[in-house]
């Protein structure tokens, strides 16, 4: 299979414990890809919330759920606020949620309602670690490569079988460029003054706004440009992000800056999970996620699993 971020791991986790002999190439291991960056919350953003999107978000909450249990996957369940702006709120994604609640008014901003509920959040660095190491351990081989085409794949590899999970790569490999585009997301990491409760506002005046505490640090952000290639740190944006959530959270006024990145979300006009035609052996698509990689990681590694089963029976 054809990537190693969350999803690709994710799959091959799931394939090899059904069973299959998997072997993974990619470009870039999951620390230094979009997953790396991440702020890992659950929560299905940048991405259609149709049925099947919403199932897999509701399989993999029960999973990370099951793995906050382990202090060594770096999952925690956490408390937060989902903001809106607006009278009309798509709030489908709550089905996915066993329980939410409107947020109180007191530390709203003015004008905005809230949902409030508690979601599985990752600490990517340990996460990411812990799950190469158990992907590892189920026998899976994972090797640096990069190919222009799956039909380059496929030229070198004997697999039986081809799953495509690279991100935002995988349109590439597929000839699927005028569906797919990349999603600037940029982030700032600060120390953590304290902070448990997280909070999310995309109808911010200013900007897509949020704030994530983790153990450490508070992962700040952020950005949602639509076809922007840059993966550079831009010094005004920052800027504009420590305005916005130290407006939305005043404990983070004065707090020093740990760390900052940028990365590129695989978006697309929705998740493609399906089999590709026109290839000499199976070949499946699995990306397209979005903001939401972590979010839907284990519901659709499980589908694939599925998808390829059934074609062996």
């Amino acid at each position: 299979m054809v990537g190693a971020g969350v999803v690709g791991l994710s799959v091959a986790h799931e394939l090899a414990r059904s069973g299959h002999e998997v072997r993974i190439v990619a470009a870039r291991e999951a620390p230094d890809s979009v997953s790396g960056v991440a702020a890992a919350i659950w929560f299905p953003h940048d991405v259609d919330h149709s049925p099947a999107v919403l199932d897999s978000a509701a399989v993999t909450y029960r999973r990370l759920a099951e793995l906050a249990g382990d202090p060594r996957t770096g999952v925690h369940l956490r408390r937060g606020t989902v903001l809106s702006r607006r009278a009309e709120v798509d709030t489908s994604w709550t089905r996915a949620v066993p329980h939410t609640e409107p947020a109180g008014p007191d530390g709203l901003p003015a004008g905005a309602s809230g949902i409030r509920c508690t979601v599985p959040l990752v600490e990517t660095s340990t996460y990411l670690g812990w799950l190469r190491e158990t992907v590892t351990g189920l026998g899976v081989r994972i090797r640096a490569a990069e190919f222009a085409s799956v039909g380059d794949v496929l030229r070198q590899d004997d697999a039986d079988v081809l799953v495509v999970a690279a991100g935002l790569r995988s349109a590439a490999l597929l000839g699927d460029d005028d569906v797919s585009f990349p999603i600037r997301g940029q982030v700032v990491r600060l120390a953590n003054p304290g902070l448990t409760d997280w909070i999310t506002d995309d109808d911010n005046p200013g900007g897509l706004t949020y704030v994530v505490p983790r153990r450490d640090d508070v992962v700040c952000g952020g950005t949602g440009d639509v076809g922007s290639w840059d993966e550079q740190v831009d010094p005004d944006v920052e800027a504009a992000i420590l305005r916005r959530v130290t407006e939305l959270v005043p404990q983070l006024a004065g707090q020093p800056v740990l760390s900052r990145a940028a990365g590129l979300r695989p978006g697309r006009a929705g998740v493609r999970l399906e089999a590709v035609a026109g290839h000499d052996r199976p070949v499946y698509a699995c990306y397209g996620h979005g903001g939401a990689g972590f979010t839907l990681s284990w519901g659709d590694a499980a589908r694939v699993a599925a998808l390829i089963g059934a074609s062996e029976t």
